[in-house]
């Protein structure tokens, strides 16, 4: 134990007694536990940005890759030739090796594609590559396993999700960009063009948000050092959590229920009468319209289809019904209202929504891990006890 500046002591990590530590809101609400530079949410404008840039200016004039180079190496590819040696090295880590196949085989019989399935993937993954602790690595060493996990991720999905159909895997085909391998893995079969940009957006959207819960459990577990796998795997396991990946598939499901337009208004509120939650609406930062739903209601009006349509005439009717009830807090429609109606576009199955989510988190969860090592010290808070005051004596045994 070491003494501090007010005379208590603190352990070696630097945490005070108990009558010293800080008092934070429920959940670290509002607390910053650190600085990045990664990008930020700003809940009451409306806006999120990855580095210096608007996320949805991203979404709208670049690829996935472009992003991706962004988090990862600090700045967009310049030109053709910067953008190209990006995604040859993104392209040259997706394959699976083979040994990992019967294993994968086993996890899709028992998990399927799901987040559980997933996170055993990872695992696996990460052992068949060898990968060692990331504070025993140099940074380039460290880039290449990040970078691997967040190449192969749709592999895994796309493996996990066919041998759970009674499908062979597909293998990813080098002269596709990363969306589109992964409809191909998936299908067995090229998207249109259109589908494969409708995808990327969304995945450029969702690449990272903020320091949410997933994103900064990976940190957490990056800060001890620990091995990239372990890390992503970790943040699967945060992310699989209800109250946090969500389910996009729930939106869907309400726009089943209510099946027509028509029938909207009456459906939405009587569901509101019985004080249910409209799924797909509300979100825990944004007080305002949340920007990645703005932008992904115009990719899904741009793919079209009655299903969009729908979604465009609910979405209105819930926004109208809960800014009446609730005029002093009004809810708007968040990124799982439209992502579903989109993936369900592209040919994505239900069961793989929130695979897909993940599909796209783990490129930012990967390059928060990268700034995390920038730092030595592992992040270890403290608890308050508030239990019966301690040293008790020790009972004998009746």
């Amino acid at each position: 134990m070491t003494t501090n500046a007010t005379g208590g002591t603190a352990d070696r990590a630097g945490h005070a007694d108990q009558d010293e530590l800080i008092t934070v809101p429920d959940g670290l609400r509002g607390v910053a536990v650190a600085d990045t530079t990664i990008g930020d949410v700003q809940g009451k404008r409306g806006f999120y940005h990855y580095r210096q840039y608007s996320a949805t200016d991203l979404a709208a004039s670049r690829t996935l890759e472009d992003v991706w180079r962004l988090l990862f190496d600090g700045a967009l590819p310049a030109d053709a030739e910067e953008r190209a040696v990006f995604e040859a090295e993104v392209r040259a880590r997706r394959s699976l090796p083979e040994v990992l196949q019967p294993l994968l085989a086993g996890v899709a019989a028992t998990s399927g594609a799901t987040l559980g399935g997933l996170r055993s993937a990872v695992s696996l993954l990460a052992g068949a590559d060898g990968m060692q602790p990331l504070w025993d690595l140099d940074e380039a060493a460290r880039r290449a396993d990040l970078l691997r996990l967040a190449a192969a991720t749709p592999a895994l999905v796309a493996t996990l999700w066919r041998r759970s159909q009674g499908l062979e895997p597909v293998a990813p085909d080098p002269d596709l960009a990363h969306a589109a391998n992964y409809l191909w893995m998936l299908h067995g079969e090229r998207p249109t063009a259109e589908q494969a940009r409708a995808l990327e957006q969304y995945l450029i959207l969702t690449v990272d948000h903020g320091w949410n819960a997933s994103t900064f459990t990976a940190r957490v577990i990056a800060s001890t050092g620990a091995d990239a796998g372990a890390a992503v795997t970790g943040a699967i396991g945060a992310l699989s959590g209800p109250l946090h990946g969500g389910a996009p598939s729930r939106a869907l499901d309400t726009l089943d229920a209510i099946g027509d337009p028509g029938r909207a208004r009456a459906w939405v509120t009587a569901a509101l009468d019985r004080h249910e939650r409209i799924m797909g609406f509300g979100h825990a930062v944004y007080r305002t319209d949340d920007p990645r739903s703005v932008m992904l209601r115009s990719v899904a009006k741009r793919l079209g289809g009655e299903l969009a349509d729908l979604a465009v005439a609910v979405e209105g009717i819930v926004t109208e019904e809960l800014a009446r009830r609730h005029p002093d807090h009004p809810l708007y429609a968040n990124v799982e209202y439209y992502a579903g109606v989109v993936m369900d576009a592209c040919g994505l199955d239900r069961a793989l929504f929130t695979p897909t989510f993940a599909v796209s988190r783990v490129i930012g969860w990967c390059a928060n891990i990268a700034e995390q090592l920038t730092s030595r010290r592992i992040i270890r808070p403290a608890g308050r006890y508030v239990g019966p005051p301690a040293p008790a004596p020790v009972p004998s045994l009746a």
